[in-house]
């Protein structure tokens, strides 16, 4: 009883001071592109933010269960997604100069007309509705069992806390209160990862040995990540967002930074679930561990959680707005951007009161989405429109195969866990490129 108490003050104060600190947007460059006093995020800001609002507490959860699946190697495959952040800095950074354009939406219209324009804020859309639900379940998990009174409770206060401070000044707030965060969640882990090494009787070679490196377990999912990595960048708007605020090369040095400590920062997390195999341990690595160790830890992780959660919630809130009313338009102006926030934060709340795991399965996955990576890998190519369609269309298709389990078992070549996301990728992402290109022969 007296553990949730400090989950609570943990959940309530942190927000409350994140509030009283945030500053205001007072227009729409301060609430919509981050500019404070007519800057840019600087580098250092800016490779803060990227980090934290991608190490969201899914994210972190799946590391520590990787970690106690696969040992290190489980780590290092889901690392293998940060791999994202290098990809889209470098081509967001050739859009930008030799394109010259603005956004990726301004990039689209102009190559494939305002169809694909629609059909990609579609996608993007139904990603930020997923982030809402899928972050906030991790922190009601901590407070009770799915279903209960508590698990809903918690639920509902810390979406309406962190929508607090993300409606006073949009992605001002979140650059700003996501350095706070990264701060946080690097002392946060700095004393998780003291504890398994002090307390746990595991050593650092031990941890460095755990896992074994082959496909079954775990480089089917390393590779899967490494190849989704060309495509999974640009239908989140979350990142994307954040590469046309500063100047090109500032961004650049950002994104290349955030790709190589996003990935220490997860295998690292990951420690917790080789410790937890070490112990045997089952269930929910971080949960278990946290138990392990006493009431402090578990407050500890609890608090890690939270951090990692809130940032990615305020960031979501702020790129849905962005969508809205920038991208697609709709009002750009403070009063509609804090209206579609508060909009998303309903809708996106709502699965958690139905049954989330069935809801989960029709998501844009990252699968549904290797449609885009010649889009963007080949953006200099002077290819038709119908290009986008036949690419992000047959993505899409070979998304549903996964989902639904008929993809063929003759073309699945490894074995073990993740070899039907690996092979559906493969196979998927090359049927793609030759669609993306092929209209190109056919016109010669």
């Amino acid at each position: 009883m007296e553990t949730i108490i400090w989950q609570w003050l943990l959940i309530i104060v942190s927000s409350l001071i994140l509030f009283f600190l945030s500053p205001l947007a007072k227009n729409a460059d301060q609430f919509f592109k981050a500019n404070h006093k007519k800057k840019a995020p600087s580098a250092l800001w800016l490779t803060g933010s990227l980090i934290i609002s991608w190490i969201f507490a899914k994210s972190i959860t799946n590391a520590a269960n990787l970690g106690l699946d696969f040992g290190i190697v489980g780590g290092v495959a889901y690392a293998g997604y940060y791999l994202s952040f290098a990809v889209a800095g470098v081509l967001i950074y050739q859009l930008r100069v030799k394109g010259g354009f603005s956004s990726i939406h301004h990039f689209l219209t102009t190559r494939f007309g305002k169809g694909a324009m629609a059909l990609f804020s579609i996608l993007i859309a139904i990603r930020l509705f997923n982030e809402v639900w899928s972050n906030t379940m991790v922190i009601g998990n901590y407070f009770g069992d799915s279903g209960t009174a508590a698990y809903y409770w918690a639920i509902l206060v810390f979406t309406s806390l962190t929508l607090a401070y993300a409606i006073k000044g949009g992605l001002s707030s979140s650059i700003f209160t996501d350095v706070i965060q990264m701060v946080l969640f690097s002392v946060l882990l700095i004393i998780i990862l003291g504890a398994v090494f002090t307390k746990g009787d595991i050593s650092v070679t031990e941890v460095a040995l755990s896992g074994s490196w082959t496909f079954e377990l775990g480089l089917n999912l390393f590779f899967a990540a490494i190849i989704q990595s060309f495509s999974y960048p640009f239908h989140d708007p979350v990142l994307t967002d954040r590469a046309f605020l500063s100047s090109p090369r500032v961004t650049r040095r950002s994104f290349l930074w955030a790709s190589v400590l996003g990935a220490i920062c997860i295998i690292l997390f990951s420690v917790i679930g080789v410790y937890a195999q070490s112990e045997g341990m089952k269930g929910q690595a971080a949960v278990e561990v946290g138990k392990a160790f006493g009431v402090v830890i578990l407050l500890v992780i609890n608090f890690i959680m939270i951090t990692s959660a809130a940032s990615t919630l305020d960031s979501t809130f702020s790129s849905f707005s962005k969508l809205l009313a920038v991208d697609l338009k709709l009002g750009n102006n403070l009063t509609f951007g804090r209206l579609s926030m508060a909009i998303i934060a309903i809708l996106g709340t709502i699965p958690v009161f139905l049954n989330a795991e069935i809801l989960s399965a029709t998501t844009i996955s990252g699968t549904m989405v290797i449609g885009l990576t010649p889009v963007f890998l080949f953006w200099n190519l002077k290819v038709p429109k119908i290009s986008f369609y036949l690419s992000v269309i047959s993505g899409l298709v070979f998304g549903f195969l996964l989902l639904f389990n008929t993809f063929p078992e003759a073309l699945i070549l490894t074995k073990g866990r993740y070899a039907d996301l690996l092979w559906v990728n493969v196979w998927g992402i090359a049927t793609c490129i030759i669609l993306y290109i092929a209209p190109l022969w056919i016109k010669r």
